[in-house]
């Protein structure tokens, strides 16, 4: 099979060998790969798959199951897409069983690839680890990113109203039609934020830059949740305010998550997130598929920050 590695910084789809599919696994013919800004790390060299992980990119798919292992529940011929710790941007794929799910109602296996990372991500982080309650209140920086408008639009299904930053007045305007209230761009000041707190939760894939803004905003018992480090790692806190408004800081990341924990993430996506999309509530945000061949121009995009929603790959056009 063919694969998308990031070797010394440049992208290269070329031969690797077939895995064997074994009890409880599954294989999938992929059609389809979501880009994340992790895979642009990783191909720079900055962001190593876990130990034991396949160093080929891409942490989510989409396809058709073309083999199960032993005791599997899923069956040859199923349309499912797939989070993963890498490998998804290959022709073939084999995964333990948990890790897949179906395609959610009423989507293609295009708009499909590009769910499971963000909304993943956003779901763990805003209602499973900061515990998002109805009516509390969202700020969301990088509004915009993939992770961002799956947030946007989690927030408005379950009756959160939410603020971002963004990096211009177009991407605000992206961001206020998918449901947010309003925000502030990076270019100008983010001060203009303070209008709308005290936040009950800030999903940050910031970090230092952000630091001590995120503090003030929040408001007692406020939920600082930590996923990223775009803005730097080492930033001067007040901990006395961690203590006087009982703000709690959570660090998180997805990737390194065992199996089982990825599995019960996965379920409660399919039970409480995956039957909007069938009602409209929910959309996939897909800002554009580029085939494997432009790979590259498809990397470039999502590092020059413009991009609004989601980026695909399409492995196999004649998937869909």
């Amino acid at each position: 099979m063919k694969a998308l590695q990031g070797v010394k910084g440049e992208l290269e789809w070329s031969e690797h060998s077939v895995p064997a599919c074994g009890p409880g696994e599954v294989r999938i013919r992929v059609a389809a790969a979501g880009l994340n800004r992790a895979d642009l790390l990783q191909k720079a060299g900055l962001y190593p798959p876990p130990a034991g992980v396949v160093d080929i990119l891409g942490l989510e798919c989409s396809g058709v199951i073309s083999e199960v292992g032993s005791g599997s529940r899923w069956q040859v011929g199923q349309r499912v897409c797939a989070l993963l710790a890498g490998g998804g941007m290959a022709e073939e794929v084999v995964i333990d069983e948990r890790s897949v799910m179906p395609v959610p109602e009423g989507l293609d296996l295009h708009q499909a690839a590009a769910l499971p990372e963000v909304y993943a991500t956003a779901w763990l982080n805003l209602f499973q680890l900061a515990g998002l309650q109805p009516g509390e209140k969202v700020l969301l920086h990088a509004g915009a990113s993939g992770v961002g408008s799956a947030a946007i639009q989690l927030c408005r299904a379950f009756g959160n109203p939410c603020w971002v930053s963004v990096g211009s007045a177009e991407r605000l305007a992206y961001c206020e039609a998918l449901g947010a209230e309003g925000g502030a761009l990076r270019g100008e000041s983010l001060e203009s934020l303070r209008d709308f707190a005290p936040f009950d939760v800030i999903l940050d894939p910031v970090g230092a830059s952000y630091a001590k803004l995120n503090m003030e905003l929040l408001g007692e018992d406020g939920r600082w949740v930590l996923i990223g480090l775009m803005g730097g790692r080492e930033a001067a806190l007040d901990l006395a305010q961690l203590l006087v408004r009982r703000i709690r800081l959570i660090g998180s990341t997805l990737r390194t998550r065992d199996l089982a924990f990825k599995g019960q993430l996965l379920e409660s996506l399919v039970d409480k997130v995956w039957p909007l999309f069938a009602s409209g509530a929910l959309s996939p945000q897909l800002e554009a598929a580029y085939p494997i061949k432009d790979a590259e121009a498809a990397f470039a995009a999502l590092a020059s920050n413009q991009v609004s929603g989601k980026l695909v790959l399409v492995i196999d056009p004649d998937l869909s």
